[in-house]
């Protein structure tokens, strides 16, 4: 696989029509945002598990505060 160069693929954008450019832009944002509600989904899913398997602490700000000041 040939990796292309960022200011090539821009290029090839910049001599599309507007219409085309406004598709690329809506696509990549819908991509964008499912792959991030997707990381967000994975990440809480860890969560659980964590607190499932006792993994997890609880205590007020106060306790954060002082567990990270220990590190």
């Amino acid at each position: 696989m040939q990796l292309i160069n960022i200011n090539e693929i821009l290029n090839t954008i910049s001599s599309l029509s507007l219409e085309e450019q406004y598709f690329i832009v809506d696509t990549l944002t819908k991509r964008i945002q499912d792959r991030r509600r997707s990381q967000i989904a994975a990440r809480g899913q860890q969560a659980q598990e964590n607190y499932q398997q006792g993994m997890v602490t609880s205590g007020t700000v106060a306790d954060l505060m002082r567990a990270v000041a220990d590190d």
